[in-house]
């Protein structure tokens, strides 16, 4: 009986099928089972044929239906393994098939495809350019160190006409897999001897021979990661019903300079925009330094709880060994900042939100008859006294008050102190705290607390924009000062917390020690252009807080439909062209799960919610903490989708009422430069939700538009 393996290209042509598609294709795959080799070959339904004029003679071609085939490598040497490659339409599924060629790495015995016939057609012309060029990328490299890495003679050839790492991207789809990586990682300067040692020996099976003539079957085994192999009966629709984007780990050389870099000589930073690989290079950082030791431990945090629970998942795909995953406490600064009270304190006063907190301050603001609103009691304590870790009255008297747009003479800030004073004493009669004062109190204890019992050896920190100097202080506190103690990653266009940092004042200094990644992995580039129109003009602090941050040079290697954005006269018909909109991704083979609807409330996603249920289209909230076999189509607000990305995104509600909403706003009467601060993250709100779409984005609204999207291109 025939087996079946899967490659990765089939899985990127299935997971965008139409569900009649999907069907037939496995219909047609379940028939491939049941039938001997001999009956195979035979059968008029799957009319399985060879491809006329293919370069690789095991080429073949099966009957989905009268418009789509389905493209197959079968076996030459006996053995009865088939590799499913592709479905695509009838007329396109020959074209395909006659310019590919599947061949045995020479170093990694692997089996990798090329496009043979354009790798042919393009090098004469590249040979000609390449003579007339100053350098060439790979010159320092010689011939035979590139057959030791698995480099061939037709791509040997091609290679020795690159004349830089743009050109080389842009043969990236035509070359072989394993070959394409090694050029890629000895372009990023990586020397043979270290490609050889991190690729190839890492990928070569141990009893591989030197023969690279050996079967396709055996190919198949050496190719694990890029294919997938059904080994029993029942475990064909199994595999069929996973979707095929379970979480990746890939970097790009480039990344993987950052990730494994050895060592760094204090604090590093790595920075760039949503998608390009910030919190895969984390993990791999935090997998890296396990590695160091066997008795690392490694903090790897973040800010919000949903954000910690992804970073656990992914990081225990990521690891090989389980007991590796005991040695990294993954969870939120809060609740680390929290356990260290508890236990080296032995209670911890119960946390209050943002909103408690106002109305205490509201509280203080009458019994002193202050002239001042709750909302600005509230930031002075939040962005001068905790930022600053300032403990007494005479402290605050002299402090620096940066970023304050409202003066305070010596009178005022003493009636700031008693405000202070008055508050801090009724959260404590309470045996209550903000997030904020635990995190300050977690360390005064960790300073000079034996680090053995409650700190780590390294502390990776993701979405590290978001942070309060307070939170800063318990990290800085939780790892002794030295080589690789911090490892940050964090965007400041994605800031959407109301935090103001310097890390070189918090004893964080990255000098030396900082890189950026500009090329977008996840989303379009028409999804990037939009997004960033929202920000176009504005001047964002850089992550350290000592100079400012741009997106120039960020771009995407993907192209796509342009986003969709479009207003209506009512909220009703905005709910129900939404409808509309996530039944066409439905139906254009798009799973409920890979689609997110949010809004800025929780009250516009109840609506859509009931809208949807209504039109028999499952839907759930990402509050509730869904798990990937859940179905159903994500709900959520715009703050909750930090850190998340779907193939379809739709965003809306989004009006002059709800982007920038006013109670978030701080008027520019009380202070213009916090008026300022509050609608640049209102502006970055809007810019997180519409870059978690990777291949199509709505963005949708009732009555008057928010202001944001005057600076976002036009979009149909």
């Amino acid at each position: 009986m025939p087996q079946l393996a899967f490659a990765n290209s089939f899985w990127q042509s299935f997971d965008v099928l139409e569900k009649p598609i999907k069907a037939g294709v496995r219909k047609a795959m379940e028939k491939f089972q049941q039938l001997t080799i001999a009956e195979l070959y035979a059968d008029k339904g799957l009319h399985l044929e060879s491809v006329h004029n293919a370069r690789d003679p095991r080429m073949r071609t099966i009957r989905i239906n009268d418009f789509w085939r389905g493209l197959v490598l079968a076996p030459d040497d006996g053995s009865d393994i088939f590799l499913l490659l592709n479905v695509v339409p009838h007329d396109g599924a020959y074209t395909w098939a006659a310019k590919r060629l599947y061949t045995v790495n020479t170093a990694t015995r692997a089996l990798e495809v090329r496009n043979a016939v354009a790798i042919e057609q393009l090098t004469p012309a590249l040979e000609k350019a390449a003579a007339q060029a100053p350098t060439l990328l790979f010159a320092r490299h010689s011939d035979t160190v590139l057959r030791d890495l698995g480099i061939d003679d037709q791509v040997l050839r091609a290679v020795r006409t690159i004349i830089d790492k743009p050109q080389l991207e842009a043969f990236g789809t035509l070359l072989p897999e394993d070959q394409f990586e090694v050029l890629q990682y000895l372009a990023e300067g990586f020397s043979s001897e270290a490609v050889y040692r991190d690729l190839v020996t890492q990928r070569r099976p141990v009893d591989a021979t030197s023969d690279a003539s050996e079967s396709l079957a055996m190919a198949i085994a050496n190719t694990s990661s890029r294919i997938t192999l059904v080994t029993r009966p029942d475990e064909l629709a199994e595999i069929l019903d996973k979707p095929f984007a379970a979480w990746r780990v890939f970097l790009h050389p480039s990344q993987r300079r950052v990730a494994y870099r050895v060592p760094y000589n204090g604090p590093a930073q790595v920075t760039g925009g949503p998608g390009t690989g910030k919190t895969v290079v984390a993990l791999h950082r935090v997998k890296h330094l396990l590695s160091r030791s066997p008795d690392n431990r490694v903090l790897l945090t973040t800010y919000t709880n949903a954000l910690a629970a992804t970073l656990r998942e992914n990081l225990a795909l990521l690891l090989d060994d389980e007991k590796q995953l005991t040695r990294v406490d993954v969870t939120t600064v809060n609740a680390y900042a929290n356990r260290t009270v508890r236990g080296l304190a032995g209670h911890v006063p119960a946390p209050i939100g943002d909103a408690d907190e106002r109305q205490v301050w509201r509280r203080v603001c009458r019994r002193l008859d202050l002239p001042w609103t709750e909302q600005f009691l509230a930031q002075e304590y939040r962005h001068v006294i905790l930022a600053q870790d300032v403990r007494s009255r005479e402290t605050y008297r002299e402090v620096s008050r940066r970023g304050r747009g409202s003066a305070l003479g010596p009178r005022q800030r003493d009636r700031v102190w008693d405000a202070v004073e008055l508050f801090s004493a009724e959260l404590a009669a309470a045996g209550t705290a903000t997030h904020l004062q635990v995190c300050a109190r977690a360390a005064r204890l960790l300073d000079g607390a034996d680090l053995a019992a409650h700190g780590f050896d390294h502390v990776v920190v993701d979405e590290a924009q978001d942070l309060h100097p307070a939170q800063w202080r318990v990290l800085r506190a939780a790892v002794p000062p030295g080589p690789d103690d911090l490892f940050i990653t964090g965007d400041p266009h994605q800031r959407i917390y109301d935090s103001r940092v310097s890390l070189t004042a918090l004893g964080i200094s990255v000098a030396g020690r900082s890189s950026r990644l500009r090329v977008n992995y996840r989303s379009t580039e028409e999804i990037l252009t939009w997004a960033t129109g929202v920000l176009v003009g504005m001047r964002v602090e850089d992550l350290g807080g000592e100079g400012d941050d741009s997106l120039t040079g960020y771009r995407s290697l993907l192209h796509g439909r342009r986003p969709h954005a479009v207003g209506h006269p009512t909220s009703q018909a905005e709910v129900a062209v939404l409808v509309d909109r996530v039944r066409q991704w439905l139906g254009e083979g798009v799973r409920p799960s890979e689609i997110a609807v949010c809004a800025r409330f929780n009250t516009s996603l109840s609506t859509v919610h009931d809208a949807l249920g209504a039109a028999d289209v499952p839907a759930v909230r990402v509050r509730d903490q869904p798990g990937p076999d859940v179905d159903g189509v994500r709900l959520a607000t715009m703050h909750a989708m930090k850190g998340l990305e779907f193939r379809c995104v739709a965003v809306v509600g989004v009006t002059v009422k709800a982007v920038p909403f006013a109670k978030e706003v701080t008027p520019p009467e009380v202070d213009l430069l916090q008026h300022e601060s509050d609608m640049l993250r209102e502006r970055c709100l809007l810019f997180v939700a519409s870059t978690r779409a990777r291949e199509a984005l709505h963005v949708s609204w009732s009555g008057t538009p928010s202001p944001f999207l005057n600076c976002a291109p036009e979009s149909r």
